[in-house]
């Protein structure tokens, strides 16, 4: 597993379960770059848009958005497809004025998602 050098995450904390430790060296945001660019988009995207009540609000709101985040956001390293796609990609192209649109309001408006109809 690698981690920062945060304190809070003792040792003993991960020795129960045989986990190897690997902590990146101080000062270095690059040494982990997917954990990096994942903070980013999620502060980005969702978190800096919203004000955060408490810890069950927060938990809330983080569990939809990675539920977006995996199942429906583009991803431009996959050809603009998600993680876990949940149904068949749409053809290429699409006749607009036949076509039905559905939108689904995620976070309460802040994300929208958009899906044919058939």
């Amino acid at each position: 597993m690698i981690r920062d050098r945060d304190s809070k995450y003792t040792a003993a904390f991960f020795t129960t379960e045989g986990i190897e430790i690997l902590r990146t060296p101080p000062r270095a945001p690059r040494a982990n770059p997917y954990a990096e660019r994942w903070v980013r988009t999620v502060r980005r995207e969702c978190l800096d848009w919203m004000l955060i009540y408490n810890q069950r609000h927060l938990l809330g709101n983080l569990g939809e958005y990675v539920t977006h985040y995996n199942d429906h956001r583009p991803h431009q390293g996959r050809r603009q497809h998600p993680p876990n796609p949940t149904d068949v990609p749409p053809s290429p192209v699409a006749d607009l004025t036949a076509a039905r649109v559905r939108r689904r309001k995620i976070l309460n408006g802040l994300i929208n998602e958009y899906a044919q109809v058939a």
